[in-house]
């Protein structure tokens, strides 16, 4: 069972999640970026692949993570939205579970929860599945001017962890790093708005 974090001031070392731009066709692979932090410092970079629509996420995160030399020190995950690789959706209960810390989801703008409904029954596989994992995480809560899903934290602390990171704008620092550098992998060159 993760411990259930009361306080941001307890989380100093944070990992933040983002996915590469990738091929669009199902099946083609994706490459995970996740950036490790000590406070608003840059400690290492950790990279995984995922497929395209896939449904191995979270198995994938857990592994990748807690198999690193930064697990024994980690005190929260960053998700950049609750999937990655186009539909692969990640199980924020079951990551925060199998790691033992708080997993924050972070997105810039409430999510269109009826068009990703119709999208995931409609046109992916396993996507009934899918769209219960979505609504199992919980719902959409502001903090500050970004939005929020949590598992293993309470709202408050969540709320101050997101704004204790996000020092270059609304976006948290491990997360911010994590967009730049996925984008730099797959295309040669950082890309746009994190």
């Amino acid at each position: 069972m993760p411990r259930r974090l009361a306080a941001a001031a307890r989380i100093s070392h944070v990992i933040g999640v983002d996915d590469a731009p990738s091929d669009r066709r199902p099946g083609a692979t994706t490459r995970l970026v996740a950036t490790v932090y000590a406070g608003l410092r840059l400690e290492g970079v950790l990279t995984a692949t995922v497929e395209r629509d896939g449904s191995e996420a979270t198995e994938t995160l857990a592994a990748t993570i807690g198999a690193s030399r930064f697990a024994k020190h980690l005190h929260a995950v960053l998700l950049q939205g609750i999937t990655v690789a186009g539909f692969n959706v990640v199980d924020v209960h079951r990551l925060s579970a199998e790691l033992r810390v708080p997993v924050i989801v972070v997105v810039r703008r409430v999510p269109d929860m009826a068009a990703i409904e119709r999208a995931l029954r409609e046109r992916v596989r396993d996507g009934v599945h899918k769209w219960a994992l979505v609504e199992r995480a919980g719902p959409v809560e502001p903090a500050g001017p970004v939005w929020i899903q949590r598992a293993g934290i309470d709202l408050e602390p969540a709320r101050a962890l997101v704004a204790q990171l996000s020092v270059h704008g609304h976006i948290p620092e491990p997360l911010r790093a994590a967009h730049l550098i996925a984008g730099a992998i797959a295309t040669g060159h950082s890309r746009g708005r994190t």
